[in-house]
């Protein structure tokens, strides 16, 4: 199992509507992508100061998976034309899980 997570930071005054996009964007990118085999992502909960916005975990079957989605062209239009212009910051990681 092949394992990627990222974590978004919005820009100062991200518009509500702006970042709902970006959530019903994510939301769709299962049926799309089928290499995907656990999708979850959600906001931060607040509880700690200074924390990123929101996390994204997926995980795959295999590295090659995980490139399926990385350059999928649903996948890129969705970090084109709603995360980039309200994006302030990314982290990311990818990593191989025991089995």
């Amino acid at each position: 199992m092949f394992r990627h997570v990222v974590l978004l930071r919005w820009v100062d005054g991200a518009a509500p509507e702006a970042v709902d996009a970006v959530l019903e964007g994510l939301a769709g990118l299962p049926a799309a992508i089928p290499e995907l085999r656990s999708y979850v992502f959600g906001p931060d909960a607040g509880v700690n100061e200074g924390n990123f916005d929101l996390a994204i975990v997926a995980d795959f079957g295999s590295v090659e998976d995980y490139l399926v989605y990385r350059d999928h062209p649903a996948h890129q239009a969705l970090i084109a034309e709603r995360i980039a212009p309200i994006l302030a910051g990314r982290a990311a990681v990818q990593c191989e899980l025991p089995r």
